[in-house]
Order: structure tokens, then sequence, then C-alpha cells
């Protein structure tokens, strides 16, 4: 198993709910979250910044 810190950018969402699944969907493209936080909000271009560890699994 390993570790990846990562940053990625969601699209702002109507509800913080929806915002939450958008931001765990966005993640699991890049393996399983462990963690992860709103850092930045950019309200020109409706977007939010997001960093996170996620872990991915060794192939051999």
């Amino acid at each position: 198993m390993t570790t990846h810190f990562i940053t990625a950018e969601v699209a702002l969402q109507e509800t913080p709910h929806e915002l939450e699944k958008a931001i765990k969907a966005e993640l699991q493209k890049q393996g399983e979250p462990l963690r992860w936080a709103i850092t930045a909000v950019n309200e020109a271009e409706q977007v939010a910044t997001v960093e996170a560890v996620v872990t991915t699994e060794n192939v051999s």
C-alpha cells in the first residue's frame, strides 16, 4: 500500500451534501481517500481546491 498527497479541483455544487459526494467521487479516481480538506474556494470560477491523502494498492 502506498500513500499519496494529491490536490484536486471540484466544481461547486448546489448543496454541501452534493459537494461532499462530488469530492469523494473525484478522490476515488486517485485511490482510497484517508483524509481530505477544502483548502480554497474560487468563487469566480466556481471551484473548490481539495487537498487529500489517498492510498493505492501496490501491484507486483
